[in-house]
């Protein structure tokens, strides 16, 4: 989880290495790539014909998955082109704290005290956020991490649609199941900004990074962190998961030049507080259903 922690957290500072390639078109190669590779690996992993099957049998959990994870795909890029990488990390790592929300109303899940006071301090840090965006005056910052903010809410909607299926299905869902919709959603996210990433801009060293990007930070350390969670209980992938916000803002400062503000940085200061918080006591002290 750690080594696919690492992977993550290289997008950020690859993307501001970018010559020509922007916006939706930086999302359609990095997609495309992720889905290649996906069908590729997976391909080798469980066999064409298996592969296929999970696509074809999966019904409507896998395609509103698969949405997520297109979703998901979209707006990271996105909310990259427009904002800074620690105004991205820091709204993404909310994903927890709008899972527990989520589960709560839609599972009628238990929220102990320790995880709304973290709701009320990541709150507070968002807020920090926001706030100095729209005094700023910068439309720009403030738009990006409004996109970027889809991706905690896609995030927290498919992890309630994966559990309210596992608890109908026998046996659980499917971890294979699961990696497929992956796939399917990177190919829906390179589907659905192929028109507006026309013309293709991007030169032959952008096409090189997008690869990586698609490959190495995005399929390879999904697959590992799918096989790390049989392993890994949900709070502690979750505490582990928080170090792609350090280290991705850490990669952008030193390999881009790209300094945090105060507010990303006092404000990111208590969301990450908040959810190490939460995480932590989660692993002393697992919440009941």
């Amino acid at each position: 989880m750690l080594a696919a922690t690492l992977m993550w957290s290289i997008a950020g500072v690859v993307t501001r290495h970018l010559e020509a390639a922007r916006s939706f078109e930086v999302t359609f190669w990095r997609s495309l790539f992720n889905a290649l590779a996906l069908v590729v690996l997976l391909s080798w992993l469980r066999g064409p014909a298996a592969l296929w099957r999970s696509v074809r049998t999966g019904g409507r959990a896998l395609w509103l998955s698969a949405l997520c994870w297109s979703v998901m795909y979209t707006n990271f890029m996105l909310a990259l082109t427009l904002t800074t990488v620690a105004n991205v990390l820091i709204t993404m790592s909310l994903a927890p704290i709008f899972t527990a929300l989520l589960a709560r109303v839609a599972l009628g899940h238990r929220m102990p005290a320790h995880t709304w006071g973290a709701v009320l301090l990541a709150g507070v840090g968002i807020a920090w956020m926001y706030g100095s965006q729209i005094s700023a005056g910068d439309p720009r910052h403030l738009l990006g991490t409004l996109v970027a903010l889809g991706v905690p809410l896609a995030a927290a909607a498919n992890w309630t649609l994966l559990q309210h299926t596992a608890a109908r299905s026998p046996g659980g869902a499917q971890q294979g199941d699961m990696l497929a919709a992956v796939m399917v959603g990177a190919a829906l996210s390179a589907m659905a900004t192929l028109a507006p990433a026309l013309p293709f801009a991007a030169s032959p060293h952008d096409l090189g990074l997008l690869g990586l990007l698609g490959v190495v930070q995005l399929a390879v350390p999904c697959l590992m962190a799918v096989s790390a969670a049989r392993a890994l209980s949900a709070p502690e992938a979750s505490l582990l998961s928080l170090l792609e916000v350090v280290f991705g803002v850490a990669w952008a400062w030193l390999g881009a030049g790209e300094a945090p503000g105060v507010a990303s940085l006092g404000g990111g200061a208590l969301v990450l507080g908040a959810l190490a918080a939460n995480a932590a006591l989660s692993i002393r002290r697992p919440a009941i259903g």
